[in-house]
């Protein structure tokens, strides 16, 4: 299978998970909420993908990343089943589905901004690439953070699902962390993976 065959079935299965996801889902706004990231991932890649083809590894990250937010948005996050089964087996308090999404939330930002840092920038790998990247990590969960916020303030109760607090008052700061547990995961686990895909992907972009 060809690069540009395999891109295209990745992109086609995506489009068949989202449509999936949008069937019957427990709240309709809220799925739209949490697939929209998906919505704008699936153009941007068709887009940039005969100029700036990423790495498998980016790829497959994506799509996994894009698969828990359509199963957080057709249950709504506080509600998935994996969520409840896993709250049965450790005993816990509340739904962990949340946390899972927001660890992939700097999990997989991580090798992305990685890997447009490496091929765009005069940045080399070292201390000052994986401290940018975890940077820029923490901003984008702030950022979905300041999002949140603003869904609350205009649609009051409505956004509940949405925000999937499910009492905790300390949710936002447990969201920021897990996705900085996150980035530090996937650059400790990947980064040896990541710069052999990137080497395929020609020295000159590495």
């Amino acid at each position: 299978m060809t690069n540009q065959t395999w891109f295209y079935s990745y992109i086609l299965a995506l489009l068949a998970a989202l449509t999936l996801s949008g069937i019957g889902p427990y709240d309709r706004p809220t799925w739209f909420l949490e697939v929209a990231p998906v919505i704008i991932a699936v153009p941007v890649m068709i887009l940039t993908y005969n100029k700036f083809p990423l790495t498998n590894l980016a790829y497959t990250l994506i799509f996994i990343h894009c698969g828990i937010l359509m199963i957080g948005g057709h249950y709504t996050y506080a509600k998935t089943p994996i969520g409840f089964w896993l709250q049965d087996l450790f005993d816990l308090s509340r739904n962990p589905y949340d946390r899972i999404g927001h660890f992939a939330q700097g999990f997989v930002p991580a090798i992305l901004t990685r890997e447009i840092l490496l091929r765009v920038s005069p940045i080399s790998r070292g201390k000052m690439l994986n401290f940018l990247v975890i940077c820029v990590c923490l901003a984008i969960s702030a950022c979905y953070e300041f999002i949140e916020w603003w869904t609350a303030l205009l649609l009051g109760q409505d956004a509940e699902q949405f925000l999937a607090t499910q009492g905790d008052i300390w949710d936002t700061q447990w969201d920021m962390f897990m996705a900085l547990v996150g980035a530090i995961t996937a650059l400790l686990t990947l980064g040896k993976l990541h710069d052999r895909q990137l080497r395929q992907l020609g020295e000159d972009r590495a």
